[in-house]
């Protein structure tokens, strides 16, 4: 009773060899592409191990550097500040904020230009000053200042869902010299320029390398299931 469909399905299969023989071709060049792709990462991975660290910097006193930052998305450094101010500086490029730094004219701004994000806060009370600066080797710029509320335990900033304050370029120059001095009072200046572009320097060169090895673990992983 078998003997027809058998006869059937062998039949379509001769008439039609093309089929099998494409699903073959086809699995085999995507294993090829595969083990390309792997080697390359693998090529990659190794090249960028091998880079040599910036010297070691040391965040200027009374800063330290916050425990696992280099893992997280919060605060690089913390202070304290007279005997109720807690102090909070996180860092980011400007090429993490505009892709491509902006221009083919900016030199070396896009690595000499960091975006600092300054948290002043004191105990009992449910927001925060926090400030927006520039950060270059040898000067600081405010660019906003908003108040904003504290982020319990979260690690990450909190976008203000009030009105954040005039534009800073508005206010007169006696209040723009008086808010400089109060953050320079506090040790917001160019003294952390070195230390925080040798941080970022190694949270890329990590996540370059973590990056190259999750996507090759995953392009293994889908290789080695398609050739079981």
């Amino acid at each position: 009773m078998w003997r027809k469909p058998l006869a059937a399905a062998t039949g379509r299969a001769l008439r039609h060899p093309w089929r099998t023989t494409t699903f073959r071709q086809s699995t085999t060049a995507s294993s090829a592409v595969n083990s390309l792709l792997l080697r390359s990462l693998k090529d990659h991975y190794l090249e960028v191990s091998r880079m040599s660290p910036p010297a070691k910097v040391s965040p200027p006193a009374p800063f330290t550097v916050v425990k696992g930052s280099l893992d997280g998305n919060g605060p690089v450094l913390k202070r304290s500040y007279g005997n109720d101010e807690e102090i909070n500086v996180s860092v980011m490029r400007l090429a993490n904020i505009v892709p491509g730094g902006g221009g083919e004219d900016d030199g070396d701004d896009s690595i000499n230009q960091l975006f600092v994000h300054v948290d002043v806060s004191k105990p009992g009370q449910p927001e925060h000053v926090h400030f927006l600066c520039g950060l270059y080797p040898d000067a600081l710029g405010i660019h906003s200042i908003s108040m904003r509320p504290k982020a319990e335990n979260s690690g990450f900033l909190v976008v203000p869902n009030q009105y954040a304050g005039p534009v800073f370029q508005d206010l007169d120059e006696s209040m723009r010299d008086a808010l400089h001095s109060y953050i320079e009072e506090r040790g917001i200046n160019e003294s952390l320029f070195p230390f925080l572009q040798a941080w970022l320097y190694v949270k890329d060169h990590r996540n370059l390398m973590h990056w190259f090895k999750s996507v090759g673990t995953f392009i293994h992983e889908n290789k080695a299931a398609k050739d079981s």
